[in-house]
């Protein structure tokens, strides 16, 4: 094996993914997969599990499904017991599961937020926190966060979902700060608006969709495979010096 490819390489690693049954989650748990990772995915859609479970066993990796609401208390916990009883330990962590409820500050009501900030803030929180001891007793650990370029920059009608991203670049780095002498990695990964389920029902319509892409000087919105790519590259001993970073994906668009 060359040199180079052993810095890439991800051969037996645990990785838990959350939100693995679509979008970015799935194609994350694929693309981990391929590069030699076993996976816990979790999810909530029984079929999604069984399709990603499919496709990482096809490609000769192990895959754990785990049924498991990430809105409530005991949804973390669950994921988080199960994915160790089936591994020992998980050496990637993939926060990826998210919602998004795209109203006004004014119209936001107390049951979006709350159902937000526990999925998209909350859970990470519970699974970093359940999963890290594990990580600090063998000393090696990557996690993964996936935020928004909503986490970087401000959009209208994206009160709730920006206020949670934010919390999650800023929890990022202090998991850095608390863990990073562990050799533990935790960064973000800020896509711009990806071509996932949810990306489509909040910008598939032009009327909306192509005024945000003429503000992205790449013209055009993220691919899942181009996320995924930036969460192998985080995953592997090729970015052990990269932590507390908020890292964007968005054809250039946070930096005009």
């Amino acid at each position: 094996m060359a040199e180079w490819t052993k810095r890439f390489s991800i051969v037996g690693r645990r990785a838990l993914v959350t939100g693995a049954t679509k979008g970015i989650g799935f194609e994350a748990a694929r693309v981990l997969a391929d590069a030699g990772a076993d996976i816990a995915a979790v999810g909530r859609d029984k079929e999604g599990l069984a399709a990603i479970k499919a496709e990482v066993e096809k490609l000769g990796r192990r895959c754990v499904a785990i049924e498991a609401d990430l809105s409530t208390l005991e949804g973390p916990k669950k994921a988080a017991a199960e994915a160790l009883a089936a591994f020992g330990t998980i050496d990637i962590l993939v926060n990826n599961a998210g919602v998004t409820a795209i109203k006004s500050i004014i119209d936001t009501e107390d049951k979006d937020w709350e159902w937000v900030t526990d999925v998209n803030l909350r859970a990470p929180f519970m699974l970093a926190r359940a999963l890290a001891p594990q990580m600090i007793k063998q000393k090696m650990g990557k996690i993964i966060n996936i935020s928004s370029q909503s986490g970087l920059t401000a959009l209208a009608d994206h009160g709730s979902y920006g206020a949670s991203k934010g919390g999650l670049n800023m929890l990022s780095k202090v998991m850095m700060v608390e863990w990073a002498a562990h050799n533990i990695q935790a960064n973000t990964v800020c896509p711009i608006v990806t071509l996932t389920p949810m990306g489509q029902m909040a910008w598939g319509d032009p009327v909306k969709g192509d005024p945000m892409k003429a503000k992205i000087p790449a013209r055009r919105f993220a691919e899942t495979v181009e996320v995924a790519d930036l969460i192998l590259f985080l995953a592997s001993p090729a970015s052990d010096m990269i932590n507390g970073q908020d890292l964007a994906i968005d054809g250039g668009y946070t930096s005009v």
